[in-house]
């Protein structure tokens, strides 16, 4: 009865999930498509340098060319991000391993303090077996004094 009621709710969850993302209607448009009920801003083609290299002709064009990063014909990579960016990364970077200096410092305290409690939780096992067996001497010889007792009347 619980899984069925469970299938239900998934099932329900994930129409109405599927129902909402698809709600537009133009779900799968391409980018260039121009529509009217989004008044998209009309672009102008820009006049664009043509070089040589195919793989800076491909940057080019994905990339506009007044934002357009200069390309250097002899290498393929363009600058990723700008200053900040790097320095934000940097930063994380930075983060990131003092964060994990924390975690060592924190395992290394966690190793100790469970050694030392394996170490406690052996010596009051071995304790207790003692108590015990000294408890049960003790019975042994208070059964034996009432024997001897029982025996003399």
């Amino acid at each position: 009865m619980k899984k069925t009621y469970k299938l239900i709710l998934a099932l329900a969850v994930f129409s109405t999930i599927s129902n909402l993302a698809f709600a537009d209607g133009n779900a799968f448009t391409p980018l260039n498509f121009d529509d009217t009920a989004y008044s998209a801003p009309k672009t102008t083609p820009i006049e664009q340098k043509t070089s040589s290299n195919p793989i800076a002709n491909a940057f080019t064009k994905v990339i506009p060319a007044k934002n357009a990063p200069a390309v250097d014909a002899t290498s393929s990579e363009l600058p990723i991000g700008n200053d900040n960016i790097q320095n934000a990364i940097l930063e994380l970077d930075n983060a990131q391993v003092g964060i994990r200096n924390d975690l060592l410092d924190y395992r290394a305290k966690y190793a100790d303090v469970d050694a030392q409690y394996k170490l406690i939780k052996n010596e009051r096992s071995m304790l207790y077996k003692q108590v015990k067996s000294i408890e049960r001497r003790i019975r042994n010889i208070d059964k034996a004094k009432e024997k001897i007792r029982r025996n003399m009347l």
